[in-house]
């Protein structure tokens, strides 16, 4: 598989990586054992990035992956992240719990702990899952920095910030890679934080390129998920904004037919067709995705046919927002 550049840190990513959130939860139950083999196969097709984060499953996420690194650490590029601060005994898919917390204190204790779940000595990519407003960016910036020097992480990045916070922290200690919700039904970010990573040499990584599954085409109705997945919360997933999302799909299979590919494929080769290179890294904990997904590096589209994409979903062309007001885990402005 094709392989690109992160950032200034030398690292380097399979053109697809694996998001492992779901793994654990928010998306069903978590199976362990279905998820190893899923993520031995990633690794057979030649996907090489692997995200995950200290508060999926409230560790769990990290302790699944540190049996698989055994053996293909040095082959691997791992990142995690720190900073939501969750509640031990709080409910699944709730995930701001007790707030946001980027001291530099926190930040080493979350480092520590997540370094002995994974069981190694370095994280290649460490991000802050989110920014907080009470702390500057630039002394969580110095602070990453110090972690880097020590050789705890090797590089850092920064998740659903502003292009004006994103300038900030590259101030102080070169930017990595920002990762943020990207994907056909999401492109604000093509507004300002894309043309800011293309200018400061930063890689950009779209979680959730499948419009959290929505734009496979797989599902059907709301009632197709379990009561306690957190995309019920979504506006886009509820009421008269689904049925409208839902003869988009429709539609988008109608592009796929000439394609000779799924909805998921046209949807993942469209980000990874972009001049400007992205890493998608979809979730799943199942062998079927996975090869579907990677499937998608093989395919080209035209001018002609990303532009008929790009016209059926242009920016905000997708109904409804991507969280509900109240929605805890929704990202929040940083303005520190």
């Amino acid at each position: 598989m094709q392989t690109v550049t992160v950032g200034h840190a030398g690292l380097r990513s399979s053109a697809i990586g694996l998001g492992c959130m779901g793994m654990s939860e928010f998306y069903g139950q978590a199976d362990d054992a279905q998820s190893l083999r899923t993520l031995e196969r990633a690794f057979e097709l030649g996907v090489t990035h692997y995200d995950t984060s200290n508060v999926y499953g409230r560790g769990h996420n990290e302790r699944l992956l540190s049996g698989f690194l055994k053996g293909r650490r040095d082959a691997i590029m791992l990142s995690s992240k720190f900073g939501v601060v969750r509640d031990p005994d709080g409910p699944s898919g709730s995930t701001y719990d007790r707030g946001i917390d980027n001291s530099p204190a926190y930040m080493r204790q979350c480092l520590e702990e997540s370094l002995a779940r994974l069981d190694v000595d370095c994280i290649d990519l460490y991000y802050v899952h989110r920014a907080d407003p009470n702390v500057p960016i630039e002394e969580t910036a110095g602070a990453l920095a110090d972690l880097v020097r020590a050789g705890k992480i090797r590089g850092y990045g920064l998740s659903e910030v502003s292009a004006d916070l994103l300038r900030r922290a590259h101030t102080v200690h070169p930017v990595s890679a920002i990762q943020s919700e990207y994907s056909l039904w999401t492109r604000e970010p093509e507004l300002d934080v894309l043309p800011t990573c293309q200018e400061l040499g930063i890689r950009f990584i779209a979680y959730s390129p499948l419009g959290r599954g929505f734009l496979t085409g797989a599902i059907a109705n709301a009632q197709q998920l379990g009561s306690d997945d957190f995309r019920l919360s979504s506006p886009r997933f509820q009421g008269e904004n689904f049925d409208r999302n839902l003869a988009i799909v429709e539609q988008l299979r109608q592009l796929c037919a000439a394609k000779n590919c799924t909805p998921s494929q046209i949807a993942l080769a469209w980000i990874m067709g972009r001049e400007q290179a992205i890493i998608p890294i979809p979730g799943t904990k199942r062998i079927k995705y996975l090869e579907e997904n990677v499937g998608a590096t093989s395919i080209s589209l035209s001018a002609q046919e990303r532009m008929a994409l790009e016209a059926l979903l242009p920016i905000g062309g997708a109904a409804g927002t991507r969280y509900a007001s109240d929605f805890k885990g929704a990202p929040r402005p940083a303005t520190s």
